[in-house]
């Protein structure tokens, strides 16, 4: 057996491992009992202690090293490529201080849902401070000397660095804002009314999962607080959830999930249990979700097929007619919760979540001080005042299991969205004639082809580019939201 072959039958029993990882996770999640808190917090610490041990394995360095003088095809190239990045990086990180983050993050989480529940930051701060300085210790070996900041960064997205970002963001946050400003004082969009059914609701949400790809006999659907999706290849599951008053959050938080599950699921199968089996970052994870969610879900035409299927799922829903449901599905809105943001403003809330993560990092924001700069922050830029810490800065979990780096992939997936979208229709020039009947398999036929089937092949950046003929810029995402909402809200 040649080098590079035992180290991918190393590297497919981490891989495997790492699955059943994910998996204990998304049962904390969705069906622990919550008294099994302290005891999944040891096992998960135990699991990472051995994936960690894996991971520095002194003989991966060996094979890596024996591996690099045998004739590889792109796709071995690739899987040294991966493989070489994560020992180096894993090298880093005393295994000690592994398990100690997995264990605390266990346990954090739910002090953060029960914080939340309870409106009490006050009570989830001291954990946020311990999460906080493990992660800055683990950024600072894994940054050798580099930004702590980029160093997390590169968790999520590989190659990424802040003051790219920054400049990205900078560059977006002025039409964002004057799209914003002409919709103040527009007349409201129609609003759904009624009661509805939790039950009728994850039927819906079933039948939009499959309508945009998603294998139910490789996936689940589940309900969870803050919806997510887990796993690879044979076992993707995602979560949703439901609200008596307002449908849309879990057709929309269903669609968005299934995004990044049909990603995962469209990956060659040749590259399971491999570093290639999984998506390449959280950035082009994101431009998934959000193209699925947004430029298709969201579009005049699929909303026309959409307002038919929720007159039978509920009846009369208080919409009249398809052009208003069009108008409530794509209104610029007040709010506080960031998963229910338009598009314009969600990337507004993503801004002010990276520059208060990157001073947490920097020691320039306390944890204890968190809630006081959230709501001054939020203020000042969406001009009215939070009202509750759930509805603040404890309404995401991200924090709380020290996914520092994660949020500006948010933002940063939105950006390659509005480049894939942009090739997607000169690719696919009946797209909404398609839309209009329910049929997203053109659209995602061709993601699937361009972007989903290669998994970790390329890198974030090469993918997008190669997809769309063109280097990711924010232009495409601006281009995207200036025609659709200065329709819908005209300046003047």
């Amino acid at each position: 057996m040649s080098a590079f072959d035992e180290l991918m039958a190393h590297q497919r029993q981490t891989e495997a491992l790492a699955q059943i990882a994910g998996r204990l996770s998304w049962d904390r999640e969705t069906m622990m009992p919550r008294g099994a808190a302290t005891q999944r917090s040891e096992e998960a610490g135990a699991l990472h202690s051995v994936l960690h041990a894996r991971r520095i394995d002194p003989r991966v360095g060996e094979w890596l090293e024996a591996a690099r003088a045998e004739t590889l095809d792109q796709q071995g190239e690739a899987q040294l490529r991966h493989i070489s990045r994560s020992y180096e990086r894993t090298q880093r990180v005393p295994g000690d201080l592994a398990a100690a983050l997995a264990r605390l993050t266990a346990l954090s989480q739910g002090q953060w849902a029960e914080a939340r529940e309870k409106d009490d930051f006050a009570a989830f701060a001291p954990v946020l401070a311990e999460v906080v300085a493990l992660r800055r210790e683990e950024g600072a070996a894994l940054a050798d000397g580099g930004d702590v900041y980029d160093a997390m960064l590169d968790d999520y997205e590989p190659g990424a660095k802040a003051a790219d970002l920054e400049a990205m963001f900078t560059a977006l946050r002025p039409g964002l804002i004057a799209l914003r400003e002409a919709a103040l004082g527009a007349a409201a969009a129609p609003t759904v009314s009624g009661s509805f059914d939790a039950q009728s609701q994850m039927r819906l949400a079933r039948q939009l999962a499959k309508v945009c790809g998603y294998d139910m006999s490789r996936g689940r659907i589940d309900k969870a607080v803050h919806p997510f999706s887990s796993g690879s290849g044979d076992d993707v599951r995602i979560t949703t959830r439901t609200s008596d008053s307002d449908p849309f959050n879990c057709i929309y938080s269903t669609m968005h999930e299934a995004g990044h599950a049909i990603y995962e699921q469209s990956i060659d199968p040749a590259y399971a249990l491999t570093p290639l089996g999984a998506g390449v970052s959280m950035g082009v994870h994101e431009s998934q979700s959000r193209i699925v969610e947004n430029q298709l879900g969201r579009s005049r035409a699929f909303t026309g097929w959409l307002y038919t299927q929720m007159t039978e799922a509920f009846g009369d829903f208080g919409i009249d007619g398809p052009d208003a449901l069009y108008a409530a599905v794509n209104s610029l809105h007040r709010g506080f919760i960031r998963t229910e943001a338009d598009e314009v403003q969600y990337n507004l809330h993503i801004l002010m979540r990276f520059d208060l993560e990157r001073a947490l990092v920097a020691g320039d924001l306390a944890p204890t001080d968190l809630e006081g700069a959230w709501n001054d922050r939020f203020l000042r830029d969406f001009g009215y005042a939070v009202p509750s810490a759930s509805q603040g800065c404890l309404q995401d979990v991200h924090w709380s299991v020290g996914l520092f780096g994660y949020f500006p992939t948010y933002s940063l997936g939105n950006v390659y969205a509005g480049c894939l979208s942009e090739a997607l229709r000169q690719a696919v020039p009946d797209l909404d004639a398609q839309l209009g009947q329910g049929d997203m398999s053109g659209a995602m036929g061709w993601l699937r082809e361009n972007v989903q089937q290669h998994g970790g092949l390329y890198t974030p950046r090469e993918l997008i580019t190669r997809a769309c003929g063109f280097e990711p810029t924010e232009e495409p995402l601006m281009r995207y939201l200036e025609q659709k909402f200065g329709a819908l809200y005209p300046a003047g």
